[in-house]
């Protein structure tokens, strides 16, 4: 293997929101701040360069536009996959319609920015 994802960059009008939602939803704990209002967050005791990537979440006064072209897909550890929408959706996630017909096996969510993400059925070993 040549490369892997080290980390992902998403640009929010709400950076501190933004982190604590994504630290909450992914176990992540915040691992660097930067002077210009960035805060990347990651796996505990791990940080940069660990088996999962970074979420480095930085501000922007530029508004979104248009559906995204890339997002992020979740699937729970230790519950099934009812109880972990129950959970993202205590956190602040709201369902979204991206024009899925009702009977995908996925919930289609978005975070306190409106970002898109996905929750999977399947369930994955924790790390």
């Amino acid at each position: 293997m040549a490369c892997r994802i080290s980390e992902l960059v998403i640009d929010a009008a709400d950076p501190e929101r933004l982190a604590a939602f994504w630290s909450e939803v992914l176990g992540y704990v915040e691992i660097e701040r930067e002077d210009d209002g960035s805060i990347a967050i990651g796996p505990p005791g791990a940080g940069f360069g660990g088996p999962q990537p970074v979420l480095v979440i930085g501000p922007t006064s530029e508004p979104r536009a248009g559906k995204l072209r890339l997002h992020i897909d979740v699937s729970a550890t230790d519950r099934d996959q009812e109880a972990e929408l129950a959970r993202l959706l205590a956190l602040g996630a709201e369902p979204a319609d991206v024009g899925q017909s009702g009977t995908e096996s996925w919930h289609v969510l978005a975070d306190p920015e409106g970002n898109e993400f996905c929750l999977l059925r399947s369930r994955v070993r924790p790390l």
